[in-house]
Order: structure tokens, then sequence, then C-alpha cells
């Protein structure tokens, strides 16, 4: 059972740092939180009375918030009985863009990953790229640095250095990426294999740049916008393929961007 994983045995309470992912009404007065915690994994609590309008923990646990929470045993859920921010990540709720960026990033973890399976490194990657994003870091560097990172960490690391399917190293030209081969293409395998795709040589370049250097390395590039589409394609087919079904966040970021366009335009 759960709770003899994680609370040996007969402690009450437990503490947990985590990130809360997103939250839903309980009964009348309650809020059912999904988190991802340092500690455990993803992990669904409850939090009692904090609809309430006096309730000292809400504004401790609003999506997007890093917190340091003391959880009891409950009957089916841990009950969250201590809350403290750590940090409220204000930025990305201030800013409808920034919004659909952390969302994105917690939707793609919420996605890949199955509750109660410890995994601080995908804990640290997540904090990570969200106060990059609150410290106003470029959106493009954090969510490429985060998707290949998380990609290598759920065991779904793409090959670029590579071919996938005959294993020569790749050269230094436009190659082929199929996302059910698991990464690049030789020109040769690449013609043969249907439902692969064109890469050019710079978008592979500056994917393996960023699969293989530290954030403080890869946020030196200076990408070409044309290039950098082409990056953000390349993954997001690779992680609908994976996935078996798109996102919902991408959309949500298109739509802010047209409307941010229209406004500047108009």
């Amino acid at each position: 059972m759960f709770y003899n994983a994680v609370m040996p045995g007969r402690e009450r309470s437990f503490r947990v740092e985590a990130i809360v992912m997103r939250h839903s009404d309980w009964g009348e007065s309650d809020r059912l939180l999904t988190l991802f915690t340092r500690e455990l994994g993803k992990l669904r609590v409850i939090a009692k009375g904090v609809r309430k309008p006096r309730s000292r923990k809400a504004g401790h646990l609003e999506p997007l918030t890093q917190v340091s929470l003391l959880l009891a045993r409950g009957r089916d859920l841990p009950i969250v009985t201590q809350a403290e921010t750590i940090n409220p990540f204000t930025p990305l709720k201030d800013d409808l863009l920034l919004l659909g960026y952390a969302s994105y990033l917690i939707e793609l973890l919420d996605r890949f990953t199955i509750e109660e399976e410890e995994n601080q490194a995908l804990y640290r990657i997540l904090a990570d790229s969200l106060m990059r994003l609150s410290d106003g870091d470029d959106a493009f560097c954090v969510l490429r640095y985060y998707e290949l990172r998380l990609l290598d960490l759920v065991g779904f690391r793409p090959q670029l250095f590579h071919c996938a399917a005959c294993q020569r190293e790749i050269q230094p030209e436009d190659q082929f990426f199929s996302a059910e081969g698991g990464g690049v293409l030789c020109p040769k395998c690449g013609a043969k294999l249907p439902g692969s795709s064109p890469i050019t040589v710079q978008a592979l370049k500056y994917l393996r740049h960023y699969q293989r250097s530290s954030y403080p390395e890869a946020r030196r590039a200076r990408i070409d916008r044309g290039v950098a589409r082409e990056m953000e394609s390349v993954l997001q087919d690779y992680l609908t393929y994976l996935l078996e079904r798109g996102l919902n966040s991408p959309a949500f970021i298109k739509r802010v961007k047209n409307l941010k366009a229209r406004h500047a335009g108009g």
C-alpha cells in the first residue's frame, strides 16, 4: 500500500517539498491537489477547508507554487496540515504567455509520469525551469532544454549522434528524423522509412548541443528563427508520437501569441 511505502513504521505525518500542478474542488470546502514532490514524485492530497474565506493555507496552495508541506495520514489520501510557500513564481501568473509556457512544463511532466514514483531529477528540472521562466530567461531555450532533459529522465532520449537504424555515426549534412525510429536517420535509411521527415544540419546541430550541454552552455547559443521553429517542430512531433496524442497547452500558447500580435499590429 502507498502509506506503508512512504511512511515507515507508524509515523502519522511526513514533510514534502512540492510544486502544485493543479487543483479541483472537493466536497463543500476542500480541494484535491495534484503535486509533484521532491521526495515521492507525483502525489494527490486533500487540502481541507481551503475554499473558506478565512483559510490561511489557500494562498500557499495555488497551482504553479513551490511549497513545503506537512502531510498527515488520511483515510484515502494524505491531508495537508501545514503549508509554507517557498517560491510563488509570481511573474508566471501575471503574464498569459508565461502562464502558457509554465502550464506546458506541467502538462508534459504530468503526461509522462505516474503517481508515487520518486524522481528527484525530474522535480529539480521542473523547479529550475519555472524559475528560469520567472526570471525572464528566453522561453525557447527553457522549453527545448526542459523537453530534452525530461526525455532523458523518463527513458526516451532521442538518438541524435548515430543513425537510429544502421547505427552509423551521423555526418555533418542534412538528415532525416523518425519519431517511430527514436531519433535521427542517415540519408540512406531515412529515404527508405515511411514517416521520417527531413531535418537540416543546423537544427540537428543545436538539438545535439542542447542534449549534451549544461543549461548555461545551451543558453549561449544564438539560433536563427527558422532553425528554432524546425527544432520545436521536431520535438513536438516526437513528444506527440510518444504520448499518442497532442498536448493542450501549445494551442493555448499559440492563441495568446496571436492575440498579442493583433494588439501590437492594431
